[in-house]
């Protein structure tokens, strides 16, 4: 039997204590006042079973694939300019030294043009399969257009528990959300799968180099480097940028292949491609050959009316002048009458030309 706990002399008054505590305490909780009565009549909000930020997706968002389909999404939605190239084999040392022959000369234009787009001018490989179904949804699904009507949110606190939600649950066939993730996109953009005019580019190992805006003299820095081809596009000579003709970079150059562009939403080949790199002063030039031409047509249209009135004219007036030499050469009662004759004629073929009325 174990011994005994002696307890000190000097906490028999706690231990006396004791009971009175326990009496306040039970005369505390039975003075505890009621709920208020908007509480007896409604009830909490139901709680969501995912957080707003992260709804239920047709792929689980964890995985790298979905990260990637978001940001290729992203990047499309986001890029009007965009070319494709088929790299084979790569090293990192020859995709780091094209880095920087290409930075170099963006950053050249920069300068020239007084902007700053080099640091927003990426290149960057790709996964095929993962990009190909982003074009599709960047494409073909616009959240605006798949909205279904609006039902109160669980977390919203005027949403009562008696209500019926549809959205409570993680599932991702719910309608309400429209993502890129989602079901609801995904069912947009699947029947174009097979249609889709840069789909045939969409094959093998691919880079893709974006743009944040349409800029011709961009355009065509970073094909003089990554695809040269004289004379609109000649590659830097060694006396002007000694570090593009490097072995490192040579090689590399030698397994990249330009296939297309997209641009503003419209599919270009590789000589397209080129087309677009090959506009003179860039987006303002282009802008001022679609005025001089516009100018042209109305000056065309211009002349060819004026051109008209104009011989009308002057077949008018030799009628006139005929008239008026016969009227000379006549006495002076034939005179007043062929005058006023010829006077009458002139007057009626004005009026039948111009659709007037003689008498007025």
């Amino acid at each position: 039997m174990p011994p005994r706990l002696r307890i000190c002399p000097q906490c028999y008054h706690l231990l006396k204590h004791q009971p009175t505590s326990y009496r306040y305490l039970a005369t505390a909780s039975a003075i505890t006042p009621a709920a208020p009565p908007f509480q007896t009549i409604s009830s909490p909000p139901p709680i969501a079973r995912f957080p707003r930020t992260q709804p239920p997706s047709h792929k689980p968002p964890e995985f790298r694939k979905s990260q990637l389909h978001r940001q290729y999404t992203s990047l499309l939605r986001s890029t009007p300019l965009l070319l494709l190239f088929q790299h084979n084999n790569l090293k990192a040392t020859e995709w780091m030294s094209i880095r920087r022959e290409l930075q170099f000369a963006l950053e050249k234009v920069d300068n020239d043009l007084s902007t700053n787009l080099a640091p927003a001018i990426k290149i960057q490989t790709i996964q095929v399969g993962i990009f190909e179904s982003a074009l599709l949804v960047a494409e073909y699904f616009d959240p605006k257009q798949h909205r279904t009507a609006s039902k109160p949110h669980p977390t919203d606190p005027s949403t009562q528990s008696s209500v019926s939600l549809a959205n409570h649950t993680p599932t991702p066939a719910d309608p309400t959300f429209r993502h890129y993730l989602s079901r609801t996109a995904h069912a947009a953009a699947s029947p174009y799968k097979e249609s889709h005019p840069l789909r045939p580019l969409l094959s093998g190992p691919l880079a893709a180099m974006s743009f944040p805006t349409v800029t011709p003299q961009h355009m065509r820095a970073a094909l003089s480097i990554l695809a040269p081809k004289a004379p609109t596009f000649p590659a830097p000579t060694r006396r002007a940028n000694p570090g593009y003709h490097d072995a490192t970079v040579q090689q590399g150059l030698q397994k990249l292949m330009l296939l297309g562009a997209r641009v503003e939403g419209k599919v270009f080949d590789n000589e397209g491609a080129r087309w677009v790199g090959g506009i003179q002063g860039g987006m303002e030039g282009l802008r001022g050959q679609l005025v001089r031409i516009l100018g042209e047509v109305g000056a065309g249209v211009t002349g060819a009316l004026e051109g008209m009135g104009r011989s009308l004219w002057v077949t008018v007036e030799a009628r006139r002048s005929m008239l008026e030499e016969e009227e000379k050469g006549t006495s002076g009662g034939s005179n007043e009458g062929l005058a006023n004759k010829g006077k009458e004629h002139s007057i009626g073929l004005w009026s039948v030309i111009w659709g007037r009325n003689p008498n007025r």
